[in-house]
């Protein structure tokens, strides 16, 4: 631009202002033009280039020997760690919650209290079912066992075939002494991790 200023200004003071306008319309410049000549490179010492390479090397033993020296630290769980995209897009999925006015507040505290109540009555009905169940078949036992004893008897016993369950309990045998018991086979799944 300072360059374009130059050549208006002096095409002005020659010629006029409609010559500089022409001048100025007709002459363009690009970054390329006013680059500067490319800087040569400088020779490094050959013994500077290799006290560089010595002390990358180093920072990368140190980090080795730290690495080493953490090995025994558990490994992450890679199931468990969240990806770095959900962690970057963190506030876009992020939800903008709009805060409760006090009448959807009073709104919500009377639901609950409709529902505790509804399910306390419902319960309630449950227990009194339950117990005119039971009333009634103890009355029915006690009037079956004025009639007669065996049938009583054979009212209130136990019927194998009802429920086949077969319940094998502990044995009487003592403990084999000195018996180590089987692990049991697996296959080992874990991951190896290395340091390279």
């Amino acid at each position: 631009m300072s360059l374009l200023g130059a050549f208006a200004r002096l095409s002005l003071q020659r010629s006029g202002a409609v010559a500089g306008i022409a001048v100025a319309r007709c002459l363009h410049t690009t970054p390329v033009l006013c680059a500067e000549p490319l800087k040569k490179k400088k020779k490094l010492d050959p013994q500077i280039v290799k006290q560089r390479e010595d002390r990358k090397k180093k920072k990368i033993e140190k980090q080795i020997r730290r690495l080493e020296k953490n090995a025994r630290q558990l490994k992450p769980v890679e199931e468990l760690e969240v990806p770095l995209e959900l962690i970057d897009e963190k506030d876009k999925r992020q939800r903008k919650l709009v805060p409760l006015t006090s009448a959807q507040l009073e709104e919500r505290a009377l639901l609950k209290k409709q529902w505790a109540h509804y399910k306390h009555d419902e319960r309630v009905a449950d227990y009194q079912i339950i117990d005119r169940l039971v009333q009634a078949q103890n009355k029915a036992l006690a009037e079956l066992r004025r009639e007669s004893e065996e049938l009583y008897q054979a009212a209130i016993d136990i019927d194998p075939q009802l429920l086949p369950v077969a319940v094998k309990g502990p044995v009487a045998t003592p403990p084999i002494k000195d018996y180590v018991s089987p692990d049991g086979d697996y296959l080992h799944q874990s991951m190896k991790w290395e340091v390279k």
